[in-house]
């Protein structure tokens, strides 16, 4: 089962239990301990352990290639060399490109992909009957590049899709801002909620928040040594 990704908090909360009795229908061999593993596997990639606050914030980010080509004029490039997944696209012009690593946020990401499905749409008749969301995850159109910029990774985007369905209008040309900023104050209570179930089964150890802090102390402790390795 697709367990969808909700933008706000009272959407989830008024969903959980039709959603948990959809579950047990596929799965019956299963608890509700197991759905709620799902749920934090889900929604965890929106969030991170403040250290200063000592509790979960919003990050809906992703690191994503900027591609440019320096010593060329961008007018006419459409071809981005060894972009996607290590493999080498066909140039003919044997154009060599550069990058940089780029933080941008889930709402970015959603308007890149959005801008590349309008640009297939305005140049091909075969969305009659179909929308947006029909193309959400065709490799040759998301992959496309037209000229520099971001290089989208197909098996990175797998993880984007969940947000994708629920944040991209089914049919138009920008995202909803107002959407997206609901959603930011939505995850932080969503993550509450998740855990506060999971501890009441005590289920401590799969709960977003210490999961979220355990990895936060790792990253830390990683770098004092890679400090200390350094001086």
């Amino acid at each position: 089962m697709e367990l969808p990704l909700y933008l706000s908090f009272n959407e989830f909360e008024n969903r959980y239990y039709d959603n948990l009795e959809k579950w047990f229908e596929e799965y019956q061999n299963t608890s509700e301990i197991d759905y709620l593993k799902e749920l934090s596997k889900l929604y965890s990639s929106y969030l991170y352990y403040n250290f200063a606050n000592d509790r979960l914030q919003a990050d809906a980010s992703i690191q994503i290639k900027d591609c440019f080509f320096p010593d060329y004029d961008k007018i006419g490039i459409s071809f981005c060399t060894n972009c996607e997944d290590g493999k080498s696209v066909k140039n003919t012009k044997n154009i060599k490109h550069q990058f940089e690593w780029k933080t941008i946020t889930m709402m970015e990401y959603a308007q890149h992909i959005l801008d590349k499905i309008n640009r297939h749409f305005s140049k091909n008749n075969d969305q009659e009957n179909k929308n947006i969301l029909d193309f959400i995850n065709n490799c040759e159109i998301i992959t496309s590049r037209n000229g520099a910029e971001y290089c989208v990774n197909y098996n990175q985007h797998q993880s984007t899709i969940p947000f994708l369905k629920a944040y991209l209008p089914v049919y138009g040309q920008t995202v909803n801002i107002a959407v997206y900023r609901d959603f930011l104050f939505s995850i932080v209570q969503i993550a509450e909620f998740i855990d506060q179930k999971l501890k009441d089964v005590r289920a401590f150890e799969s709960m977003i928040y210490i999961k979220l802090k355990s990895e936060a102390r790792f990253k830390v402790q990683m770098s004092h040594q890679f400090l200390t390795m350094c001086n």
